[in-house]
């Protein structure tokens, strides 16, 4: 070998460096492959679009599987591959001596083209310029790996790297393999699209590959358990291969896998010999105190530390790939699984120091504006009063009933410490009995937190603002509506007490508010005021915080157009309410159980009984954890009862509507309606004279119960007395079809016995022109045997045929009467269908689960008799459908 001078001329001896020293050989040799080395075939093709593009960084923490990666990759290559690792703290000539030593020994240079650095601590840009030129007149190209390139921090080298780079040309494919980015302009390559990156992100191990790796160490995992392992460890290479060695010695590997204690690993030696000792005291002590958090910025880092030193110390460890990882606005976070290692070495190192982290990152988070990390550092902390009056002071006590974080805010707080009795944590506990509809409870801690609030709580006016809003929600529970009137007035009094800031900050708070209030109206049967209120919800600005409350204001107006006789209104408010919380992916609250109750109770007057019993069984497995509020059980209870009946089971109607909801003030509208049932159902017995005794102490001004009352009347053979209640109600435009329709046929019925039947046929005719934009059936059903006979005559029969009858080329089977039609849901599923949409599209396109599609699928295909998508669809436009 020639060695020669900064002129490039003078030969000194062969075989060794500018500093005399022989070269290491081992620093030229491709790594090999453990056994249990897997090939990644994805970062295989990511590495191969790499040799498109000059330069390809692989970037990664320590054990991400950089050097293995390069190393199986590069010896499945054909043409020639220069391998070098580098070495700590090399000057620019040994650097250029050993990488042209290394070019030479692969054949790629002839020394005497080039020749070697004499200088061990510089390099002459002619040696650089002579190199550029040979790599270039070569007929193709050459792939250069420099492994742990992390080591050369000299900026002098990698300005050199940088000029050969630039003028070897294509035949140059240079390999970096770094824990961090290296001294080169990488944003104009990656301007120009001439870098290729592989990052810790894509060095992680998906699943499958965790499965294929613990495979190759002779053992047997699920997919499901390999994501759990990869979520801990963040799929880093080393972690999960660690922990596959550990897990050979353990008698259940997969039990190992997922339980094993980080801190007390080998995973644990490794990150803290390779990472944490290698950084300065400073840096360590930052790591420590820090492992406690989720995320940090450098300000809050500090004030952990005590120091001023966390911006600089945080932007070095992310270069470097430290397991520090950057959010983005200055915020960070550690690696999943070193954060966990960390956090049991703080517990050696610094014992008794994590609970005063919690404490003084809670206070930190809390006066910077970030309420729901405050909330959880001062529980770790065990700082309850802290914490309760947070919440309670921040006026987000709402947020314990709705948005993303209810479910997070009730395990949290399911930890307090029963002896913390300050007013905001009696109000938390009276929040989380009310959560569970334990009213008696809940009313026990909020007398308790009235008595100590004036003397006691940091913030009286959003404490006693979170008092008015729970006294609302307890008055609801207890169909109490006036107590509620009374919350929500003292609630608008005190809302000029507290900044505006806070009210805009919490929209669910008013949205809770109002939903108590028109709920109780709703149960007072004031619909127009509970309408009002109601509306205010759905109307409020959309998003997380504010879905329950829009879910259960969509469920109680479609109530209210239920009640009113509006059947297709009602159904498509119930619609909506359910799609508001899987918008969000959140779980169904109340509200999603009373719009499946609302839409029950639409399809058992439209007579599609199978239809309303699954809905039933849906709203049952969507309801709360408590017990139903009143209205909720009042509309459960007569939907059910109004089933049985459709089914001719009176027996089971009576029992269901029988026992009155237990509530502090009569609904009127609930007592009208199970009268109403009541006395139906003894109609269907044949016992008019218990059917008019049945409605004698119902509730005066409501519709259902005149009219069921003038059908026992005639039942009982007095139509006169029938045609004077129906002429005594008094008119009422508003009122739908439902109402409207039941009473037309009572008194069409009534006229046709007085021996009128012209204005029996005309009365028919409107009832059956009110009825069809609506499917409403029952009502004809219960008319009994008189309506089939004009049903089958001139104007009745074309109105009904279609919907009521069976169309002309479809023959009745067991009586005139279509016994169920496709609902309306049934039919927007078979429409898409046709669309030839799939199940996922369809529950997409209409906002409902996919389970809810094929349970409307199943319908569909019973009620056409068929079996398949395709006869379905043909069925359907046979028959008119589509």
């Amino acid at each position: 070998m020639v060695a020669v001078d900064q002129g490039g001329h003078g030969p000194s001896a062969a075989g060794v460096d500018p500093l005399g020293a022989p070269y290491l050989p081992g620093r030229f040799a491709i790594p090999a492959r453990p056994a249990t080395f897997l090939r990644r075939a994805r970062l295989h093709r990511r590495l191969d679009q790499g040799r498109t593009t000059p330069l390809t960084m692989v970037n990664g923490a320590a054990g991400a599987g950089k050097t293995l990666l390069v190393a199986d990759w590069a010896a499945g290559l054909e043409g020639p591959v220069v391998w070098l690792t580098a070495d700590t703290g090399q000057t620019p000539g040994l650097f250029w001596a050993y990488l042209l030593e290394a070019l030479h020994h692969q054949g790629v240079l002839d020394p005497a083209d080039v020749g070697f650095p004499a200088d061990a601590h510089r390099v002459d840009r002619g040696l650089l310029a002579r190199l550029a030129v040979a790599l270039a007149a070569r007929d193709r190209p050459v792939v250069v790996v420099l492994d742990e390139y992390d080591r050369v921090t000299g900026a002098a080298i990698s300005e050199q790297v940088e000029f050969v780079l630039q003028h070897a040309g294509p035949c140059l494919r240079l390999v970096l393999v770094t824990r961090n980015e290296p001294l080169l302009p990488l944003h104009r390559y990656r301007a120009a699209g001439t870098l290729t990156e592989i990052r810790n992100a894509e060095l992680a191990f998906t699943p499958e590959e965790a499965v294929g790796l613990v495979g190759l160490h002779g053992l047997r995992l699920s997919v499901a358990a390999a994501g759990s392992l990869v979520e801990r460890t963040g799929g880093w290479a080393a972690g999960l291969r660690l922990c596959a060695l550990a897990a050979q010695e353990a008698d259940d590997a997969e039990l190992y896998l997922k339980e094993f204690e980080a801190g007390q690993s080998t995973v644990a030696d490794y990150l803290l010999g390779e990472v944490l000792r290698r950084q300065p005291a400073e840096t360590q002590d930052l790591l420590l105190r820090v492992s406690v958090l989720e995320r940090f910025s450098p300000a809050l880092a500090n004030s952990l530390t005590g120091r001023l030193d966390a911006e600089s110390i945080l932007n070095g460890l992310r270069r470097q790939n430290a397991f520090v990882e950057s959010l983005g606005h200055s915020w960070y976070r550690l690696h999943p699984l070193f954060g966990e290692i960390l956090r049991s070495h703080l517990e050696v190192t610094l014992p008794g120091t994590r609970p005063r982290l919690h404490r003084r990152a809670a206070r930190w988070l809390r006066a910077s504006g970030y309420l729901p990390e405050a909330l959880a550092h001062g529980a770790e902390a065990g700082d309850w009063e802290f914490t309760t009056a947070a919440l309670v002071d921040d006026l987000a006590v709402g947020q314990l009933f709705t948005g993303l974080r209810a479910e997070g805010l009730a395990d949290l707080f399911s930890r307090m410490d029963p002896g913390t009795r300050t007013p905001a944590a009696e109000l938390v506990r009276a929040a989380r009995a009310l959560n569970h509809h334990d009213v008696e409870r809940a009313l026990a801690h909020l007398r308790q937190a009235e008595r100590t609030l004036t003397d006691e709580a940091t913030d009286p006016a959003a404490a006693r603002l979170g008092c008015a809003l729970l006294e609302a929600h307890a008055a609801r529970l207890s169909g109490a509506p006036d107590r509620a009137e009374r919350a929500a007035h003292a609630a608008r009094l005190l809302q000029g007490d507290v900044p505006a800031r806070l009210l805009e900050q919490h929209p669910e708070y008013d949205a809770l508010l109002l939903t108590h209030l028109g709920t109780a109206r709703l149960w007072a049967g004031r619909f127009k005021e509970a309408r009002d209120a109601l509306d205010a919800v759905v109307t409020c600005p959309p998003g997380a915080a504010t879905t329950r409350p829009r879910q259960d204001g969509l469920s109680h107006l479609a109530l209210i157009d239920y009640l009113e006789g509006w059947l297709d209104r009602a159904e498509h408010k119930a619609l909506a309410a359910q799609s508001e919380t899987e918008r969000y992916g959140l779980p169904a609250s109340a509200g999603s159980g009373t719009g499946y109750l609302v839409r029950a109770a639409v399809a058992v007057e439209r007579h599609e009984l199978d239809e309303a019993q699954h809905l039933l069984e849906e709203a049952a497995a969507s309801g709360p954890a408590g017990p139903d509020d009143p209205v909720t059980a009042a509309v459960r209870a007569l939907t059910t009862a109004r089933l049985r009946l459709a089914r001719g089971d009176t027996s089971a109607a009576l029992a269901a509507a029988g026992p009155a909801v237990a509530a502090d003030a009569v609904s009127p509208w609930e007592r009208g309606q199970a009268a109403a049932v009541v006395c139906a159902a003894y109609l269907a017995e044949n016992r008019p004279e218990d059917a008019v005794r049945a409605l004698a102490g119902a509730p005066d001004g409501q519709p259902v119960c005149a009219v069921q009352t003038a059908r026992a009347l005639l039942a009982a053979g007095r139509p006169g007395p029938a045609l004077d209640v129906l002429d005594a109600l008094p008119a009422d435009e508003e009122a739908g079809p439902a109402v409207t329709v039941p009473a037309l046929l009572v008194r069409a019925q009534a006229v046709d016995r007085n021996g009128d039947p012209a204005a029996a046929r005309r009365l028919l005719t409107r009832a059956l022109t009110e009825a069809r934009r609506e499917r409403l059936r029952r009502p004809f059903l219960e008319a009994g045997p008189w309506v089939r006979r004009l049903l089958g005559t001139g104007q009745a029969e074309a109105l009904a045929e279609g919907w009521l009858l069976p169309g002309r080329d479809r023959p009745a089977e067991g009586g005139p009467l279509l016994v169920e039609e496709l609902s309306a849901r049934e039919h927007d599923v078979l429409v898409r269908l046709a669309d030839m949409m799939s199940t996922e599209e369809i529950a997409a396109d209409l906002f409902v689960s996919v389970n809810t599609v094929k349970t409307h699928l199943k319908g569909v295909f019973r009620k056409l008799a068929v079996n398949r998508r395709t006869d379905a669809v043909r069925r359907a436009r046979e028959r008119g459908l589509l």
